[in-house]
């Protein structure tokens, strides 16, 4: 487990107890959700049509969109025989005013850095499969995270995006010529990206001695701690990441897991409806 800096805006302290007081009677802030429930999730792929995949998510009021592209290149020295993932994410200014142009900042590297964890641990794609000609040329996969409104718990919507973006990708249709450059038809596809495992996070807060599930942005800005769960599909934690000053006790790593993998399960049914929606109308 990984811990990074935490940096939210500061909140009035009337505010936390007010959240905290709802917590205890089993409510939160919308007056709708529980502490163990997360946000409504909407998952759409193919929204990209230019992009070898893509996605849009909705996780309340929070939105990411995730692009796929595919382009032929050479691996590096230590994995001669697998392809390449890259996961990059941008913090779009409009989408919040905490976020400001130019590189990407502290926050945006460890969003990107989570997500390509939780991929690689459990091998997602299955990068063997993404070699051309060994050593020379393979598939290079990148998947970039775009923040296009903020309202709090961008891991798992961004997870969401590109999981989803990932599973809609196709491999473009390609031939060497003689003299063995490759050569893309990007209107033809080679087949699906060899996706073996679906992985999700689900974001838990810690706030006073309260534990909930997918905090809104203005839960995130009072929480004490953070932590983040990735799970497969078959219900194994393939990585953590905690944020904030706040610890947090065995207790809680036992509480976070078995809610985690409850909310798991409604972002794995979001998936599956968006695949099979997409199945259904192609």
């Amino acid at each position: 487990m990984s811990v990074t800096p935490f940096r939210l805006p500061t909140i009035p302290l009337y505010k936390k107890e007010t959240i905290m007081n709802l917590i205890a009677k089993g409510l939160r802030l919308d007056g709708v959700r529980t502490p163990e429930s997360p946000r409504s999730v909407k998952v759409e792929v193919g929204v990209i049509e230019k992009a070898e995949g893509s996605a849009h998510v909705r996780l309340g009021n929070t939105q990411v969109i995730a692009g796929v592209k595919i382009d032929v290149g050479t691996p590096f020295r230590d994995t001669p025989d697998q392809g390449v993932l890259t996961v990059h994410a941008e913090f779009v200014p409009l989408a919040s005013p905490l976020f400001e142009p130019g590189p990407p900042d502290e926050n945006a590297i460890e969003l990107a850095r989570v997500i390509d964890r939780s991929l690689r641990e459990v091998g997602a794609v299955d990068l063997n499969a993404l070699a051309i000609r060994p050593g020379e040329k393979v598939w290079i996969v990148w998947v970039d995270l775009y923040i296009l409104d903020h309202d709090g718990n961008l891991f798992d919507a961004s997870m969401l995006a590109a999981m989803a973006a990932l599973l809609d990708a196709k491999l473009p249709y390609y031939e060497e010529i003689e003299t063995g450059e490759i050569v893309l038809d990007r209107s033809k596809s080679e087949g699906p990206l060899p996706v073996k495992h679906r992985v999700v996070t689900v974001t838990l807060a810690k706030i006073g001695d309260y534990l909930i599930v997918d905090p809104d942005f203005e839960e995130e800005s009072v929480a004490d701690a953070r932590i983040v769960l990735a799970f497969d599909e078959q219900g194994r934690i393939v990585g953590a990441q905690k944020t904030g000053p706040g610890g947090l006790t065995t207790a809680d790593l036992e509480k976070a897991m078995d809610l985690g993998w409850r909310a798991a399960e409604v972002y794995f049914k979001a998936l599956d409806e968006a695949l099979a929606g997409k199945t259904g109308g192609s």
